[in-house]
């Protein structure tokens, strides 16, 4: 079993001992997410730590995601429960990269895709594919491609 896995697995078990109901229900939704991804596919596989890792990002941006519709929605009470899963699967996280952090990786990368010859909007996937794998794990996405787009643009 990967270290992250069995990290997981102890910290349900102590969940569950101290009746802590919203940390072992998230560690449980997690754990089956990871189950279901090892046996995807025509083989049973042992996920890496990365891979695990990339199914607890995948796991704490749908919580982000239905916390947004809830609220939307008017559920307050239940996109509440939301961000509180989000926050117990971020402890399994490696820390987010301030705005500034981001922002530097990216016009770094804006600049090795001019050097390259990329320019303008259409150079969006050349600095994306020199960013990713940077920031992988560190910033979702959806918030890379809003710093990319706003520094291409300007």
């Amino acid at each position: 079993m990967t270290t992250l896995k069995a990290k997981l697995h102890d910290d349900l078990t102590a969940a569950i001992k101290g009746r802590d109901e919203l940390r072992s229900s998230t560690l449980r939704m997690t754990l089956a997410a990871i189950n279901k991804e090892e046996v995807a596919g025509k083989t049973k596989r042992e996920l890496s730590d990365d891979e695990v890792q990339t199914v607890i990002i995948k796991e704490a941006k749908k919580r982000r995601e239905a916390a947004d519709a809830f609220a939307q929605g008017g559920r307050d009470e239940s996109a509440a429960r939301e961000l509180a899963e989000r926050e117990v699967l971020d402890e399994y996280l490696p820390k987010q990269l301030s705005d500034a952090e981001l922002e530097a990786i990216v016009a770094a990368a804006v600049a090795e895709a001019k050097g390259a010859g990329a320019e303008g909007p259409r150079a969006m996937g050349a600095v994306m594919k020199i960013v990713n794998p940077k920031v992988a794990g560190q910033a979702e996405g959806g918030r890379v491609a809003a710093v990319v787009k706003r520094l291409l643009a300007g």
